[in-house]
């Protein structure tokens, strides 16, 4: 595939783009937003709406839908395009003869991603930051780049066989664990006497429930609604553990896999949509039953337990499976949409928004900074889960009316133009000359 046309090393101009890749990444972003909106808005409400946010009603039907349609493959499918691009950019300076400035511009781009990462996560709030995780992959993407792209699966599908053999061993840690809370329970409605193991084990697990109590609850929003300092405050030490556990106990399992399996799909040519409709069908026929499948097995089991603890992690065993093949059936969806001849409009504007996606992904955290905590109108912990879809739905009418406004105007989003210039240690031309406005092309 001929990515590039040009022969300097300066970013990529708009003809070179691949436009189904920015409809995708539009798309995603959007989809992104209605899982991330829960940790914005409430407290530990991201996964079990019986904490925060209801679980009756609306709020249960949406947390429903997500569930089985969104948590988890948005981010799959961000982490699919960001392993793409990561490849499309090296690719483009490789056909270029940049020798070892390919490769210096490569990581200045990964480690400003990482510092961007840090300022999203700290400064603006946000607890469920990506960016951080995304660089210290991309280090690691780099060294699979000349592999061929069913090695990539292969090695895509030992990481998530690793991720979910981690994940049984610690469900039967907590099954383990819970035995012994319940032998604990019984010796004291039979009047027995603990021993030291049952102690431990029952102390233990009720202080781990208690991060769920509506006390705690209670004293976290009141924390976030508080002034911005304060809520950087509040919000730092859990921003470090996030950090320096994350990408150790989720990204190699998580988000490298599936950049590798991202890569994979664009060497063969289903993300470009270049293949035929047939191959897409597919994709959608085998993904979405299989992996709705999984997903619904995995909900029924925390519905059925009443969102017990031990049901979240006994519904993580599966996790990464049913993700992947919803995944699998969003990136046909997807790509089917592409190829249609209809809703140009759309089209239009949902490829302004992914090409924007760096500026639109932090512009989220800005808007809902200002929405839910004390530096505007400290909504935090006050909406449903079902009345947070309107937040969402207006963020999403602002981005798809903003974006292909703002690019009539200028070549790329304020945040992709400064890190282009980062990157490439020069500044790319910003705004377009007068009387050469053009609007984004579709697919």
């Amino acid at each position: 595939m001929n990515i590039t046309t040009s022969t300097s090393l300066s970013s990529i101009q708009s003809t070179e783009r691949i436009i189904s890749l920015d409809v995708m990444r539009g798309i995603v972003l959007c989809g992104i937003l209605l899982m991330n909106i829960n940790g914005f808005g409430l407290a530990f409400g991201y996964n079990n709406p019986s904490v925060l946010g209801g679980d009756t009603g609306l709020n249960l039907y949406t947390w429903m839908v997500t569930n089985l349609f969104f948590e988890g493959t948005m981010r799959a499918l961000f982490s699919m395009l960001f392993g793409v691009g990561m490849f499309i950019f090296l690719d483009r300076l490789l056909k270029k003869d940049a020798g070892i400035k390919a490769s210096d511009i490569y990581f200045r781009r990964i480690t400003w991603l990482l510092v961007f990462g840090l300022i999203h996560g700290y400064l603006l709030l946000w607890l469920g930051e990506i960016l951080y995780e995304y660089a210290l992959m991309g280090f690691l993407v780099y060294s699979f780049r000349n592999m061929a792209p069913r090695n990539l699966i292969f090695t895509a599908v030992l990481l998530f066989s690793i991720g979910t053999a981690w994940n049984y061993n610690d469900y039967r840690t907590d099954h383990e664990w819970f035995g012994k809370v319940q032998q604990a329970e019984m010796s004291l409605l039979s009047g027995q006497e603990l021993s030291k193991e049952l102690t431990e084990a029952k102390d233990s697990w009720d202080k781990r429930e208690a991060k769920n109590s509506p006390e705690a609850t209670g004293e976290y929003m009141k924390e976030m609604q508080k002034g911005y300092f304060s809520v950087v405050k509040h919000l730092a030490p859990i921003m470090y553990d996030f950090n320096v556990n994350g990408p150790y106990r989720g990204g190699l399992w998580d988000v490298l896999s599936m950049m590798l399996i991202g890569i994979a799909l664009f060497r063969w040519g289903l993300l470009s949509g270049e293949k035929p409709s047939f191959p897409y069908w597919l994709m959608v026929g085998i993904g979405y039953p299989i992996g709705i499948a999984i997903n619904y097995y995995e909900m029924q089991m925390i519905l059925d337990a009443n969102f017990s603890t031990l049901s979240f992690s006994q519904s993580n065993i599966t996790y990464y499976w049913g993700r992947i093949f919803v995944a699998m059936g969003h990136v046909g969806l997807i790509m089917l949409f592409c190829k249609t001849p209809i809703f140009g409009w759309l089209k239009t504007s949902l490829a302004a928004v992914g090409k924007m996606a760096l500026t639109n992904y932090l512009m989220h955290s800005v808007i809902c900074m200002f929405v839910f905590t004390g530096v505007g109108f400290g909504l935090f912990g006050r909406l449903e889960r079902f009345e947070l879809l309107y937040v969402v739905f207006s963020i999403w009418i602002f981005q798809l009316i903003a974006s292909p406004i703002w690019l009539k105007y200028f070549h790329f989003g304020p945040m992709e133009w400064v890190w282009r210039s980062l990157s490439y240690r020069k500044k790319p031309a910003f705004r377009k000359e007068a009387g050469k406005l053009v609007s984004v092309p579709v697919a």
